[in-house]
């Protein structure tokens, strides 16, 4: 027997709740179906707003034939046959769950037929595709937010399903507090709310649903949001400025919110790359701690996964803090594109026309460090700062100023000779 939240999926883009930047009048959709001419996206947003049914009604709107696969189940084996239809029929639309999942090997297989059109893919993910995603992919793809649902566009949907044939019938009918509250607890996710009334139809009396009902039936509201629809990547965010603020308090209360998630995947990839952007070089124990506990949460899993992770998540903010590697790779980056360099011809692989005592002394230590590695155009170029909040870094920096003073040189020979 099927769900209320199965029969109530849209199957065109006209029943689509909400998303209006997507289905509205100049929707991205809207437009692919009026030029008969779809592209290849990545449609990323949380749980239940409506990726697959947005994909699904896309390709039902277009009259093309679609596929689904799921990238975290399906092989090789699936994707080849996939690619084989398409070939038959001259392109295929294929709808890929959990998109972010594809390995390289599925991801080498389908590159080439994405780039040359024989497929067109709707990617459906969770993960923020800008994180998540391999460039690869992603560039090959327009990339399209689809947005949790407002409380008003839960209300409509409930509405619908309360009279609809394909719902309830008219058979229950519910008090307006009682479409509310479910709105409410369901922060933005049509398929819990739908879930939430199915439920009340199973407790109620009399064919009517009350609050009481619905507050018996379901006691704790959808974990995905708060009750202001913070987005889950707002959470993402608060524990990494709270880590970033050294508040422990705060980083607590929003990996309380995202352990609610189960993802263990996207925390991992968030609180590891704050270790290393905002603690780095102050403390670099901090940051193999904080990989050691993921490792370690990743055996044991939740619930006891977040014993090591909270810990990790404490020793980061109490730690000193040091921006100052990403600085560094930050103003190498920009020179970079401003003013692209060779390396200097001793420090490349194959140097020609020099003589031997011209080239890199590799049997050399203790001439290393007095070479410029530098193109010469940028030879006194400093990318990288210390920030002095930490004994350790305070150490690096007393070893680098050592060098600046003793200087760098690109007069190999001599430098080789002055020194024996």
């Amino acid at each position: 027997m099927s769900t209320l939240a199965y029969k109530m999926r849209p199957t065109s883009l006209n029943d689509i709740i909400g998303q209006s930047h997507i289905v509205g009048e100049n929707g991205i959709f809207t437009r692919f179906v009026e030029k008969k001419h779809p592209l290849s996206v990545i449609l990323y947003g949380p749980p239940g707003c409506g990726k697959t049914t947005l994909a699904m009604a896309l390709a039902h709107d277009l009259n093309i034939p679609y596929r689904i696969f799921n990238a975290s189940t399906g092989n090789k084996k699936e994707m080849d046959a996939i690619v084989a239809e398409a070939k038959l029929s001259g392109t295929l639309f294929v709808i890929i769950d959990e998109v972010h999942r594809l390995n390289k090997m599925k991801q080498d297989n389908l590159l080439p037929y994405v780039e040359s059109g024989l497929l067109i893919i709707a990617g459906c993910t969770t993960a923020n595709p800008y994180h998540s995603i391999n460039p690869a992919i992603r560039s090959r793809c327009q990339i399209v937010e689809v947005k949790p649902l407002t409380n008003k566009d839960i209300i409509t949907g409930l509405k619908n399903a309360l009279i609809s044939d394909k719902g309830l019938k008219n058979e229950f009918s519910c008090d307006q507090e009682v479409l509310d509250y479910i709105a409410r607890i369901s922060s933005g996710d049509i398929r819990f709310a739908y879930n939430c009334l199915e439920l009340c139809t199973i407790i109620c009396q009399d064919q009517h649903i009350k609050s009481e009902d619905v507050k018996n039936a379901i006691p704790n509201a959808n974990g995905q949001f708060d009750k202001d629809e913070d987005q889950y990547y707002d959470t993402l965010s608060g524990l990494q400025k709270s880590i970033r603020g050294s508040d422990p308090n705060g980083a607590m209360y929003y990996l309380a919110k995202l352990i609610e998630y189960d993802d263990i995947d996207s925390l991992e990839r968030r609180v590891i790359t704050c270790a290393y952007e905002d603690i780095g070089l102050a403390n670099p124990n901090a940051c193999m701690r904080t990989v050691m506990a993921f490792q370690a949460a990743k055996v044991i899993g939740f619930p006891e996964a977040r014993i090591p992770i909270a810990s990790a998540i404490i020793d980061l903010c109490l730690s000193p803090k040091s921006k100052s590697s990403e600085n560094a790779i930050d103003n190498a980056l920009a020179n970079l594109k401003s003013q692209p360099l060779k390396a200097p011809q001793y420090l490349r692989l194959t140097p020609v026309g020099l003589q031997e005592d011209e080239t890199y002394p590799y049997d050399r230590p203790e001439l290393w460090e007095y070479i410029q590695y530098l193109p010469d155009q940028i030879a006194h170029q400093q990318f990288y700062v210390p920030w002095m909040t930490s004994q350790y870094e305070k150490a690096l920096a007393q070893n680098y100023r050592r060098i600046l003073q003793h200087g760098r040189t690109n007069e190999i020979k001599k430098l080789i000779h002055s020194k024996k």
